[in-house]
């Protein structure tokens, strides 16, 4: 076989991954790096444990098949043996363990065997090993795994696993010493991991390939193999003791007649994604003093990620149970004793190397600052969600450092971002309206004024040289006057038409907006009682702006603000500003703008003025003439004296220079 490291057991099929960090979460290596959107499985990380095949609803992890092998070893010469793990009664339900072995054996396997037995041979080494060393502490390697996690993420611990070969391999040295070292030997069972084991440099050409049962069934089925129609047969002996138990949680520890003693915790046993992590980490800090930790990563093997079978833990594990009881009722003891005895010479001891994948570790600085870029900020910013696959934001953020993982992971972060983004966007759609009504209005003006405008100035000529002649007659006088004032009312309607069309550009140029204030004072009456106040506060008052147009703007804001008065109030002007931006603010002390209409307030030709008093097109061509600048305008406002005093504020933001938007 070819032996690699860092085979590629798992990879990610990028077309059915939806990204939803479900594989990162389950990964108890960490080795799974979110890239561009895509869910990478890093092949010298990964442990082989499949928790990430296992919990992919989406099928988007495909498992390295090596059916390809096993079918060319089986078309080759030389014998072939297939060992079935401990765990197929869990797995093959669906017909007699009899059946199973003659389904196998059709492929054209030569032996059919059971790993029970080797693992019968690991727990008679593992009984000597803790009887001869009294004071050593060891982890113990039958869960390839939990060997691949230690020799990767916890090497220092690399010389406490323990030297025992796993039961896989004890079963292929067996097999070879009774059959000859040219036997040819396939591994079927659970365990995704045993494929990264069987090819491993530590334990070389050992075992010739290794299918998960999930393949075995795919060449069942390729050969038209059913398990309920063949002739079945036993197991080629040696046959398992209790070694068969080894595939559930503390198999290990009865096929040894190893005790888990709680008052001495001489021995621990434990299983599961978090709780291996956890019981390695202490075992290393020497919280925990056990002299034997068995860990599986798996709850038991029966609960494998090569496995098809869809049924609960317990039942498995009753399966199984079930299936050990039955052989061992019916097992020759001394013929198996006998045989076993002759394999004790076998070497079951093996050795094993660092493979240090730990990264290094970010300084807090280092960490703040990631966690800053996701909106972290504060201790209270810290949801501890779990959504991205971490479990702590801060495991998140040490993930980004090394590589491993994206700020767009952040659920809450990128919620917060996109809430941001519909708010712009329906700013932004608002103004657009707002544009659109501009432009359509603008047009429809344009037409309207230059349609009106030469009859009307016709009307205002006769209308006045008729007022002149008849100054004498009472009754002439009063009936042109009103016709000479109501035209002139019109021609001031169609002057603000055309204000309002007019496609007019910016001229920019370095303006003091404290002239823009005295300018638009000026040009602005307001009655006697209302106190007109003007502040500055600014150091730099200066900016590119077109100053006939700002001076407009002021123009109409103070003249909109002394109508919402009447004949009394106060008046205030102020400028302030920033390294970037200068304010421009109008507040008047009058009743305020209603909440519905604040929204329509730059809607041309809308008013809230009498009849004959306004037109409507103030504010909007002021909205027009901010935009121009790539400014904004915003309108504070109160009605309710009982929430405060009454009035608006009309805020105006421009860029001090022309290129700022």
């Amino acid at each position: 076989m070819i032996h690699d490291e860092a085979v590629n057991l798992v990879r990610t099929i990028s077309e059915h991954c939806r990204v939803c960090y479900t594989c990162v979460r389950e990964c108890p290596a960490k080795a799974i790096r979110i890239s561009e959107g895509q869910a990478q499985v890093l092949p010298e990380r990964c442990i082989g444990c499949g928790n990430c095949v296992r919990v992919c609803s989406q099928r988007a992890k495909e498992v390295l098949n090596t059916t390809g092998v096993v079918r060319t070893l089986l078309d080759a010469p030389e014998k072939t043996a297939a060992c079935l793990a401990p765990s197929f009664p869990a797995e093959f339900s669906d017909c007699d363990w009899s059946g199973l072995v003659g389904a196998v054996r059709s492929l054209g396997f030569d032996y059919v065997c059971e790993v029970g037995f080797g693992a019968d041979l690991v727990a008679r080494a593992y009984r000597k090993l803790l009887n001869e060393d009294t004071d050593a502490r060891y982890i113990a390697t039958s869960c390839p795994a939990v060997v691949a996690y230690v020799e990767r993420y916890h090497p220092e611990l690399v010389d406490r696993l323990a030297p025992i070969v796993s039961p896989m391999v004890a079963t292929a040295r067996a097999l070879r010493h009774m059959h000859g070292q040219d036997l040819k030997v396939v591994f079927v069972g659970p365990c995704i991991a045993k494929k990264g084991e069987a090819v491993g440099e530590n334990v070389p050409d050992e075992i010739d390939a290794a299918v998960t049962f999930i393949e075995l069934r795919q060449m069942l089925d390729e050969a038209n193999v059913r398990l309920d129609d063949n002739e079945g047969g036993d197991f080629d002996p040696p046959h398992a003791g209790p070694g068969a138990l080894f595939a559930i949680s503390r198999g290990l520890l009865q096929a040894a007649d190893i005790t888990e003693d709680l008052m001495d915790g001489r021995v621990v046993a434990t299983d599961g994604r978090t709780n291996f992590v956890q019981a390695i980490r202490e075992f290393g800090s020497g919280d925990l003093d056990a002299r034997l930790l068995e860990v599986l990563c798996c709850n038991g093997c029966i609960m494998g990620a090569g496995m098809t079978t869809g049924a609960p833990l317990f039942s498995r594990r009753s399966r199984v149970s079930r299936y050990v009881r039955s052989r061992i009722a019916d097992r020759h003891d001394d013929d198996n004793a006998r045989l076993l005895s002759k394999l004790e010479e076998v070497d079951l001891a093996r050795a094993y190397a660092p493979q240090d994948q730990r990264l290094a570790v970010p300084f807090e600085e280092e960490i703040r600052q990631i966690m800053a870029r996701m909106g972290k900020h504060d201790p209270e910013d810290e949801l501890n969600c779990g959504a991205c696959g971490y479990d702590t934001c801060r495991e998140h953020a040490v993930a980004i450092f090394k590589g491993l993982a994206e700020s767009e992971m952040c659920l809450p972060h990128t919620i917060d971002q996109l809430r941001r983004a519909v708010d712009e966007l329906a700013e932004t759609q608002e103004a657009l309206m707002q544009s659109e009504k501009l432009a359509s209005m603008g047009q429809l003006a344009a037409g309207i004024a230059h349609e009106v405008n030469n009859p009307l100035g016709v009307v205002l000529m006769y209308a006045h040289l008729l007022l002149d002649e008849h100054q004498g007659d009472p009754n002439l006088k009063d009936d042109l006057t009103m016709i000479t004032d109501q035209a002139d009312r019109c021609k001031r309607i169609v002057s603000g038409l055309l204000h309002f069309a007019r496609q007019n550009k910016v001229v920019l140029e370095m303006t003091d907006a404290r002239e823009l204030v005295e300018a638009a004072t000026k040009a602005v009456t307001l009655p006697d009682d209302i106190e007109l106040v003007v502040e500055h506060d600014l150091d730099d008052p200066w900016a590119e702006l077109d100053k006939d147009q700002m001076v407009q703007v002021l123009t109409n804001l103070m003249a909109n603000a002394g109508d919402a008065m009447g004949q009394t109030g106060k008046l205030t002007v102020r400028t302030a500003g920033d390294e970037d931006n200068i304010w421009l603010v109008v507040s008047d002390t009058g009743t305020g703008i209603p909440e519905d209409n604040l929204r329509k307030i730059f809607d041309p030709f809308f008013t809230t003025k009498q009849m004959g008093k306004g037109t409507g097109l103030g504010l909007a061509v002021t909205y027009g003439v901010v935009k121009m600048h790539h400014g904004d305008i915003s309108v504070e406002s109160n009605t309710d004296p009982d929430a405060g005093p009454t009035g608006a504020t009309i805020t105006v933001t421009v860029p001090r220079h022309s290129g700022q938007e």
